[in-house]
Order: structure tokens, then C-alpha cells, then sequence
């Protein structure tokens, strides 16, 4: 008996009522035409690629991404993990729509009208180093004290200046994270912390939102880059699938 030539990747889980765009498109070179494989109140979104494809490219990652994040600006979507393949369609129901069918149709109900946005900002390195070394005289002392001195000469210095300088950012970034929480709180929205992906982040929220309400996130965000000007730079990403705000079981290995 040969072997089956193509597999099924699933991005995620959606209302079994929406209708796909033709014209999406997700992994694989070239990249595949999205479906949807409905089961019940509850449909996936997937695509077929060959068995034989190595998935895993940054633009694999990429289109996984951008083609859930497309769907949640539109409907509720559970998001899966990147890489959940399945043998065929029936698998698809089999091994992941009707075993979960419920849970799925819940927490589907739990993001009707919402999205998730994340909240970023990043030090300026020039100012935030300024503002750390006036608040601490120690610290000016050390790297005066290093200035014009071979690097061996003062390497203890420098470890020391470098920690010190270290735990003064985390304890601003700890106190910055405060005020971008209470600058949304208002909102009403549900807010989860990320940890830091640069020594020079500032603040690192993901954050469950009505999209009803996106302008005001905009607004709050627009607010903090006022207050920080040529302190940090600010971003909201989104509307995003809810990535950390799910947790979504994969198909059966």
C-alpha cells in the first residue's frame, strides 16, 4: 500500500460558521490555500502540505502567525501551537475537534468580540543609562573610576557597574510595568506580564481586549509614549490571537 504523499497542518480553532477567504493562505512553499474542517459548532482551520515538507522556516513561523492574528481581528480563534500536524481530515475530527468539542465551543464563547494586544516599550539606552546613573552616586563613582583605565585593569569594576547597572533597570522596569497596568486598567482588561526579551525592555504586557475597544488602547499607549518621550518607545501590537490567554490541546501524537 503506498504511503500517504500530503498531511494536515491545523493553525486553530474557530466558530464552525465562518467562512474562509479564498484567498488566505498559510505555510509551505509555495504556500498552501487555507480551509476550514468543521465538526459541530466548532471548525479548524488547516491546510494540507506533503508529508515529505520540512516545516519550521522563520516564514513558516511567519504565516502561522499572520494567518491566525488575520482571523482574530475577524472571530474568536483558539490559536495552536506552531508545527500540529495530522494524517488526514477525519483525523482532524477524530483527534481533536469531537474529543473536545465542548471545551473548544466555551472558551470560543469566552473571546466573542475580543483579541489579544500586546503592549511594548523599550528604554532609549543613552537616557535610561543617564537616569540610572544620577539616581546613584556609587555608580558614577565606579565608572569614573573606569574611565581611561585599561579594560584588565578594572575588570572588577566593570562587573560590578554592569550588575549595578542591571538590577537599576529591572527595578525601573518593575515600576514602569506598574504604571502602563494602571494606565489600562480602566479598560477593563485582562493583563498578562511577559517576561523581558531585551535587557533594554521597559514594559512587556499582553492583554485581553474587546476590539470594540482597540481605539482606546491606542489612546492609553499613545498617552505612556507622551509621558516617556525620549525615555521609550512605545508600541501596541494587534489585534492578535489570544495566545496567552488560551491554552489549546493538540492534536493527539
Amino acid at each position: 500500500m503506498a504511503e500517504q504523499d500530503t498531511a494536515v497542518y491545523v493553525y486553530g480553532i474557530l466558530p464552525a460558521d465562518v467562512e474562509t477567504d479564498p484567498e488566505a493562505r498559510g505555510i509551505g512553499d509555495p504556500p498552501a490555500r487555507v480551509e476550514a474542517v468543521r465538526h459541530e459548532k466548532i471548525a479548524a482551520l488547516v491546510s494540507h502540505i506533503g508529508t515529505a515538507d520540512a516545516i519550521g522556516k522563520p516564514e513558516d513561523l511567519t504565516a502561522h502567525a499572520a494567518l491566525l492574528d488575520a482571523a482574530a481581528a475577524e472571530v474568536p480563534v483558539l490559536p495552536l501551537r506552531f508545527g500540529a500536524v495530522v494524517t488526514d481530515e477525519d483525523a482532524v475530527v477524530d483527534e481533536l475537534l469531537a474529543p473536545y468539542h465542548d471545551d473548544f465551543e466555551a472558551a470560543l464563547a469566552g473571546l466573542e468580540g475580543k483579541a489579544q494586544y500586546v503592549l511594548k516599550a523599550r528604554y532609549v539606552e543613552d537616557a535610561i543609562l543617564r537616569e540610572v546613573l544620577e539616581s546613584d552616586a556609587e555608580m558614577v563613582q565606579l565608572r569614573d573610576a573606569i574611565q581611561g583605565k585599561p579594560e584588565e585593569a578594572t575588570r572588577n569594576e566593570r562587573i560590578a557597574l554592569g550588575e549595578r547597572i542591571g538590577q537599576a533597570i529591572a527595578a525601573l522596569r518593575e515600576e514602569d510595568t506598574r504604571r502602563a497596568v494602571e494606565a489600562l486598567e480602566p479598560l477593563d482588561v485582562r493583563i498578562n506580564p511577559r517576561e523581558p526579551t531585551h535587557d533594554e525592555d521597559a514594559v512587556h504586557l499582553a492583554c485581553l481586549a474587546e476590539t470594540a475597544k482597540q481605539a482606546d488602547l491606542e489612546a492609553a499607549a499613545e498617552r505612556l509614549a507622551r509621558e516617556w518621550e525620549g525615555r521609550a518607545q512605545v508600541r501596541l501590537l494587534g489585534p492578535l490571537a489570544a495566545y496567552d490567554f488560551v491554552v489549546t490541546r493538540q492534536p493527539e501524537e
